[in-house]
């Protein structure tokens, strides 16, 4: 399965071992699902990741970050606008269509309004988590 990762939640799950968001990052880390990705996601993750009030340290974010790119599909999508409330999250929602991603998974969905979205699947972390539970609930950790 494919799903991109919105930078909140990536945060999220590296904030907080624990939660729906930690859940999601874990599969994409043990290579359940596959990460889609570009350069210019990769690079806001880098950049997030590196803000000084977040404390992570620099070699966990390399680590993290390594297995996303190794694990995931770079995809290539054509520039295209989708008139979305912030133009930061245009990139997640080009690649959720172009990989085609079967999910883009974020902590706010009304930063993609359904009207704008092409068809591609918006969900949160915990919807991520109830739709993956009922289809491959032995790929779950408990904890």
């Amino acid at each position: 399965m494919r799903i991109v990762l919105d930078t909140n939640v990536l945060v999220s799950g590296l904030l907080n071992s624990k939660g729906n968001p930690a859940t999601v990052l874990s599969l994409a880390l043990r290579g359940v699902v596959q990460g889609c990705y570009d350069g210019r996601i990769l690079s806001e993750y880098a950049e997030v990741l590196a803000r000084p009030h977040f404390k992570f340290d620099p070699q966990q974010v390399r680590d993290v970050l390594s297995k996303l790119e190794a694990d995931g599909v770079s995809v290539s999508p054509s520039p295209a606008a989708f008139g979305l409330p912030d133009r930061d999250d245009e990139p997640f929602l080009a690649v959720a269509l172009a990989a085609p991603a079967d999910y883009l998974v974020t902590g706010n969905t009304a930063d993609y309004p359904p009207d704008k979205c092409r068809g591609a699947r918006v969900v949160t972390p915990a919807e991520f988590v109830a739709l993956w539970r009922t289809v491959h609930p032995e790929t779950l950790q408990s904890g």
